[in-house]
């Protein structure tokens, strides 16, 4: 369980394929903080640590998480959002996130407003995934207000920190990135699409 305030940023510095799977090593601020079988989202993907460097961590995707994620577009170099799971006995400051991602989106706008920035993106919304004015949407693993909510798109407003402290500052029109859609109006929608 996580809440979508990204701890830090890591840097991809190897990509190792081996059959279907691709183990990625991050180096990090955390990773020296990290343990093995440990569950750290990246980009918002809930990943076990299985393999510990001096300021590196290791995780590996299999295909499933491959397919349904953004992970493969990764490549040495590459930011990643990193968060650890979430502590019982801490604050909820985000929302609640599980580190599943629910599908991928597709960036159609950046722009610099006048001290933040505001982003939009597009979804298939045959998947039956919807999103609400107000409500919360994690993007790349980040916990964000949706405004302009649309049937297969919606945007949010970024702050200048948030800008700064995680990898939206990459995201330009056409990247791809991960969606976990709020795990309250997910079961709902399933609810009232079983009536």
């Amino acid at each position: 369980m996580f809440t979508g305030i990204i701890e830090t940023l890591g840097e991809v510095t190897a990509i190792k394929t081996e059959q279907s799977n691709i183990h990625f090593t991050i180096a990090s601020a955390i990773s020296k903080e990290l343990k093995i079988d440990q569950s750290v989202a990246h980009n918002g993907v809930c990943l076990t640590v299985v393999a510990l460097g001096e300021n590196t961590h290791t995780v590996t995707a299999i295909d499933e998480t491959l397919s349904k994620t953004s992970l493969g577009n990764l490549k040495t170099g590459s930011k990643v959002n990193l968060e650890r799971c979430m502590q019982m006995n801490a604050r909820l400051d985000g929302h609640i996130v599980q580190g599943h991602v629910d599908q991928t989106a597709t960036c159609i706008k950046r722009e610099e407003l006048d001290g933040s920035w505001e982003f939009r993106f597009k979804y298939d919304a045959s998947l039956g995934n919807v999103t609400v004015e107000k409500g919360s949407a994690c993007v790349n693993g980040i916990s964000l207000t949706v405004v302009n909510s649309a049937a297969d798109e919606f945007s949010v407003f970024i702050i200048p920190y948030t800008f700064e402290h995680t990898n939206l500052q990459e995201v330009m029109p056409g990247d791809v990135v991960n969606l976990e859609f709020d795990i309250i109006g997910k079961y709902v929608a399933k609810l009232m699409g079983n009536k």
